[in-house]
């Protein structure tokens, strides 16, 4: 059994970690921390757990294992090290940190410490990427030219009678996310794209402010990848009714999913028409369920420190192309 401790309450998806920490007989729920003490006490009493008021206290515990990290992004640092210098295993929402040299002073910490690290990045698990890794590696798009990716929501959007959308307003604020709707909704077009095309060679940002929120809340990026491809992501926070978009476009064959609409048709298939998928793929473990076979079994797990770094390393390189309204090499971003 993992005894694990909630750190924060700040990110939406901190009760579906904890949901699924319930839903895992090999985890348990032992504490709730929060850096704002009275979000974290009523978390606490309503999971039926004491409440931590003591970072500090709580990494030095050593009836607890692992924790959860749901804090404002610009906590992540700070609290990762501690987390790995006390030797817990870290679950932890995206992104891992603002900047690659953060990343791997935070990987170099766990690698330091021998705790088992896992970033959520759940689009990696399920059918639709899996089939769409499957086709590119079975060579039924020929070579790769172009990739398009699209997730977008409506958590921006005020309705009649509201002062915000959905969204909490934290999530605007620019200081503790670094960003807003790319470095949050489009990190899962930015890794699923990362692990279909290779590396990036450059790219060009626009993270637009719409609606005036401090932080953009409609972005699209064109990349160049290193293949000599091309890349389009897409995000934001102000579409009504927007599906997830997944586009693969090669020398011979397109590959189309919409949803969980899948739709190929390819030269070496011999395909005049749009056909559906040619064989079913089953999803994989979701990430918390692949840390926890880490920690117990040693099973290595799908989702790499790669993806990591890599996804950190386009949402840097993204920042200061808008920032400067210029293209960005991301040799830049690693400094050579």
């Amino acid at each position: 059994m993992i005894k694990v401790a909630l750190l924060s309450r700040w990110h939406v998806h901190a009760d579906d970690y904890a949901n699924q920490v319930k839903a895992n007989d090999q985890l348990s729920i032992q504490l709730v921390w929060d850096e704002e003490p009275e979000r974290g006490e009523k978390w606490a009493t309503e999971l039926e757990v004491p409440f931590e008021r003591n970072l500090q206290a709580v990494l030095s515990n050593p009836a607890i294992d692992a924790v959860i990290v749901n804090t404002p992004t610009n906590l992540h640092k700070e609290v990762l090290l501690a987390a790995a210098n006390h030797q817990k295993h870290i679950f932890t929402e995206k992104v891992l940190a603002f900047t690659v040299k953060d990343c791997e002073e935070i990987l170099e910490a766990v690698e330091e410490n021998g705790v088992k690290l896992m970033v959520s990045l759940p689009r990696l698990t399920e059918s639709p990427y899996l089939y769409a890794q499957k086709v590119v590696n079975d060579g039924l798009l020929g070579q790769l030219t172009t990739i398009r990716c699209r997730m977008a929501h409506n958590g921006a959007v005020v309705p009649e009678g509201k002062t915000q959308g959905w969204l909490p307003a934290r999530f605007f604020d620019k200081e503790q996310c670094g960003g807003g709707a790319f470095i949050d909704l489009g990190a899962h077009p930015i890794y699923l794209t990362n692990r279909l095309m290779g590396p990036v060679h450059a790219l060009h940002a626009r993270l637009q402010q719409t609606n005036n929120h401090g932080v953009d809340d409609n972005a699209v990026v064109l990349l160049e990848y290193k293949s000599g491809a091309l890349g389009v992501i897409e995000t934001g926070f102000l579409s009504y009714g927007s599906p997830f978009q997944l586009e693969l476009f090669g020398t011979e064959g397109t590959l189309l999913i919409e949803d969980q609409q899948i739709r190929l048709r390819s030269s070496r298939l011999g395909q005049q028409n749009w056909e559906g998928p040619v064989e079913s793929i089953k999803p994989i473990a979701m990430p918390m369920q692949q840390w926890v076979e880490e920690i117990l079994i040693g099973k290595a797990p799908s989702l790499t420190k790669e993806d990591f770094i890599q996804l950190t390393m386009v949402n840097e390189a993204a920042a200061l192309s808008n920032r400067e309204n210029r293209r960005i090499e991301l040799k830049e971003i690693l400094g050579g």
